[in-house]
């Protein structure tokens, strides 16, 4: 997807909301663990409820892989029923030296049909460059993450500007806006403005809202651009809305409420 496409979808839907598919077997209801693919039931019923206010899925692979062959076929099934108008990100956290790097990203965006993934810039530009040559797909570069443990390297300063201001400002000018995104955690709200000085016009994917009590009402303040320029991620807070036989009704309402007030802020 382009990023004329996906600023086309944001403006059709008033929404810049990316739902998270962190499908968690244990946390999946109990009358679909009889079914023969439990995880891609449960995804598709949260697709089919939650695509009218969604630009975006974010499927955290980990979550799949945990389950072997079985969870790598779900995932497999879960990109592929994704509308073709919706954005595809794999949380895929990859990076590692070019050759490897070139074979994450023919899986994900060859033999997976992901319009993104998420990469680890710490080996460097060659770790990365692999996932900026394909036409249409994206890299979503770790920038500033929502853990605790970003205190750890993220944000400690060197040569007088911190870590993650160095990587923002040099993994910039390995791609373009129309290639490369950014990750910022909801909860490092402080740093936004600071961020869109170094990297005004990139697309961020800021998860962190829920669950892990990121504020929507900010980020939309200090980080939105021109072209809105965000994708918020919101995962246990819509698919794990409710756990009873009306899972998809309760994932469908938090969904249009993000949007709704998502609609507030677009200008």
């Amino acid at each position: 997807m382009t990023r004329k496409q996906l600023i086309e979808a944001i403006r059709s839907k008033s929404s810049y909301l990316c739902v998270g598919l962190d499908t968690d077997p244990e946390r999946i209801p109990k009358q679909l663990l009889s079914s023969p693919d439990p995880i891609f039931e449960f995804n598709k019923a949260i697709i089919d409820a939650t695509r009218d206010f969604a630009v975006a899925y974010k499927i955290n692979t980990a979550f799949y892989e945990a389950q072997g062959i079985d969870g790598w076929k779900a995932m497999q099934k879960t990109v592929e029923y994704i509308p073709k108008d919706i954005f595809t990100i794999a949380d895929a956290k990859r990076g590692d030296i070019g050759n490897t790097s070139s074979q994450y990203a023919k899986a994900f965006f060859e033999k997976l049909p992901f319009d993104s993934i998420t990469v680890a810039p710490y080996m460097g530009s060659d770790s990365v460059q692999p996932f900026l040559e394909y036409p249409g797909k994206w890299a979503i570069v770790l920038g500033l993450t929502s853990n605790a443990g970003a205190a750890d390297f993220e944000l400690k300063t060197m040569e007088g500007s911190r870590l993650y201001e160095q990587v923002l400002k040099t993994v910039a000018e390995w791609g373009t806006d129309e290639n490369l995104m950014f990750v910022v955690g909801a909860t490092q709200a402080a740093e936004f403005k600071n961020i869109r000085k170094i990297i005004p016009t990139h697309f961020l994917l800021v998860p962190g809202v829920g669950a892990q009590g990121g504020s929507l009402k900010e980020i939309s303040e200090y980080a939105m651009n021109e072209d809105i320029g965000l994708l918020v991620n919101a995962s246990r807070a819509v698919i794990y809305a409710d756990n009873t036989t009306d899972f998809a009704s309760a994932a469908r309402k938090q969904a249009q409420a993000y949007q709704q007030e998502m609609k507030t802020y677009i200008r």
